[in-house]
């Protein structure tokens, strides 16, 4: 939960406003000038009372003096015109400091949020592993948004608060200290019941903020997952949880709105004490001569004045509490380390043909709950491998490690014979191409989400690789052909057509090496035979790792690898893994059976 006020934080926190440190500063001068002008406007109404309209003796002098006119009615003209200057100035002061300051803390959470996305992009898969989208979307989103208000006004308007607060009292103290001591005797009551409203708003907001965080999540599971909870009849079990959240916000809600209920009318009652101590004091001392009525009104004025700042910097307090809670969490991402990184001295990927190597690789996700054993093999240049078993073998762990977003716990992978963990990351896996059992797609076009952003593919490129997928047929029968728009996660398109846009995603970019993860596993059994087709020319002399459950696709492939409790147990042909009659025969045998069972039912 942290603490209400965190200097390190703090710091850390108002670094974004570095860049723009001009502009800050020339915000601070703007203040300075505002706080300033805030003395002046009571002074002058000062003025006005006991020279004008309440002459009862002779009234000290002042710089003004030269200037006024000698005639009440030019006099009090004169004092009016000075004092809508006053205000006019006071208002350009602080809409231009306001403006320069929103422009400048939305620059600095520009920063911040494109730093959080980039760091979204940066760590390991094993994070995003752990850690809910939702709660991402929330450090992205609320949080970065919570930083907003401090950084584009909290801090200067609490300096501007203080300022103010420091000229004021000044002002009063040379005007009568006895008053002034009267209007600060509230200022003790005024800081216990802040303090109170800190203990008790700090729970609240903290509250709501895990509890916005657990909304987003649930919001963000659910609605991804909208069908499945339609399919079973999960709607009310769903609701029935969302409303266990969204009343958990409510209760946190209602104790800060509890909170604000009883400070507010507290702070506007001991301002209004206040004001009543100095009427009373007044009204004792402007008979006996020791004090003018201008010097009363002028005090009204003044602690009206004096009693703002101390509401706001009780408002702004909460700014900041919802600043030190939102960048402890963001500053808690922006540190979480990159396990997965490139060397100091990264070595240039090989050219050429090229083995790929496992050499007694290990891997365990946690501890020592090991999903890879003692794996070793070899990949020649242009060999086709499938690797194929049980659920929960590792088939998929083997091509996340290769593609390096983990890195093995013992032994090494090779490729030319250097450790894979000498590339920088973005070049090893720009050199292979991957399409996924559900490979996902982009808001954009069906053009944009086969590019993925590569302005080197032409359109001749793009039409071949769609031609070669099975995907240009279907293409041309769409409306705006490759300008089709996707929507989110290309809902409105079946499973089988996105696992072919993957193809042609994977195509289009000509990789030296193909990984196919259970790649036609959502398409009917004639598309699966023209990409079967399509596949044995698109692998000759590109090194390929296909991953099937399907035995059908890769009964042609140059060997393959039978994984079973993370082990490798055999290798061998087809033909060859049949005739051992052990893993790969049973897998065979049942697969055949299921679809011998399955015949008297179509």
């Amino acid at each position: 939960m942290g603490r209400s006020f965190d200097r390190r934080l703090a710091r850390r926190l108002l670094r974004y406003l570095w860049p723009y440190r001009l502009w800050v500063a020339v915000s601070l001068v703007l203040v300075l000038s505002f706080a300033a002008l805030q003395v002046v406007a009571p002074l002058l109404t000062k003025l006005a009372v006991d020279r004008y309209l309440w002459p009862t003796h002779t009234p000290s002098a002042t710089p003004l003096d030269p200037f006024l006119s000698a005639s009440p009615w030019t006099g009090l003209a004169q004092l009016s015109a000075l004092y809508l200057l006053v205000l006019m100035a006071s208002f350009v002061l602080e809409f231009t400091q306001s403006y320069l300051m929103q422009w400048t803390g939305l620059r600095a959470v520009v920063d911040l949020r494109r730093q959080v996305m980039t760091r979204l992009q940066q760590l390991d898969v094993a994070f995003f592993d752990r850690t809910p989208a939702g709660r991402l979307v929330t450090r992205a989103t609320t949080d970065v948004d919570a930083l907003h208000e401090v950084l584009a006004s909290g801090a200067v308007a609490m300096l501007a608060d203080f300022l103010t607060l420091l000229f004021i009292t000044a002002a009063m103290f040379r005007l009568s200290p006895g008053m002034t001591l009267v209007l600060l005797a509230v200022t003790p009551l005024l800081l216990a019941v802040t303090y109170f409203f800190r203990r008790a708003s700090t729970h609240s907001y903290r509250r709501i903020r895990v509890a916005i965080a657990k909304i987003n999540s649930h919001l963000q599971e659910h609605l991804s997952g909208i069908a499945v909870l339609q399919l079973f009849n999960r709607e009310r079990t769903s609701s029935r949880q969302f409303a266990q959240a969204n009343q958990e916000h409510r209760d946190a809600f209602k104790d800060a709105i509890s909170a604000y209920a009883w400070f507010f009318p507290a702070i506007e009652f001991l301002s209004m004490l206040g004001l009543a101590g100095l009427l009373a004091y007044g009204g004792f001392q402007i008979p006996r001569g020791e004090l003018t009525l201008g010097v009363l009104v002028a005090f009204f004025q003044y602690g009206m004045r004096f009693f703002r700042p101390l509401h706001h910097l009780s408002e702004r307090y909460n700014v900041l509490q919802a600043a030190m809670a939102a960048s402890e969490r963001i500053f808690r991402l922006l540190d979480e380390p990159v396990r997965v990184q490139a060397p100091a001295r990264s070595r240039p990927f090989p050219g050429g043909d090229v083995a790929i190597e496992f050499d007694n690789v290990w891997f365990a996700y946690q501890d020592e709950a090991w999903v890879l054993r003692d794996l070793s093999f070899r990949i020649e240049p242009g060999e086709t491998i499938a690797v194929v078993g049980h659920t929960g073998a590792g088939k998929t762990t083997l091509i996340s490690l290769l593609l390096r977003f983990y890195d093995v716990t013992r032994g090494v992978i090779r490729i030319g014979g250097i450790d894979i963990r000498e590339f920088e990351p973005r070049d090893l896996r720009g050199h292979f191409g991957v399409v996924l059992q559900d490979p996902h797609l982009f808001f954009g076009t069906i053009e944009d989400n086969i590019r993925l952003g590569t302005e080197r593919i032409t359109a001749e490129e793009l039409e071949e690789a769609a031609e070669q997928a099975n995907l240009l047929d279907f293409v041309r029968s769409l409306p705006n052909g490759f300008a089709e728009p996707v929507r989110e996660r290309g809902d409105g398109l079946s499973t089988g057509q996105k696992q072919l846009i993957g193809f042609a995603r994977a195509l289009a970019h000509n990789p030296r090496f193909l990984i196919l993860d259970e790649a036609t596993s959502s398409v009917d059994t004639q598309t699966e035979l023209r990409l079967r087709e399509a596949l044995r020319q698109l692998v000759q002399g590109r090194t390929s790792i296909i991953i099937a459950h399907r035995l059908s696709t890769i009964q042609h492939a140059d060997r393959i690898l039978t994984m079973h409790k993370g082990r490798l147990r055999e290798t061998g042909t087809h033909q060859q893994l049949l005739a051992l009659r052990s893993i790969y025969w049973k897998l065979y045998q049942l697969q055949y059976q299921d679809q011998e069972a399955r015949v008297p039912m179509l």
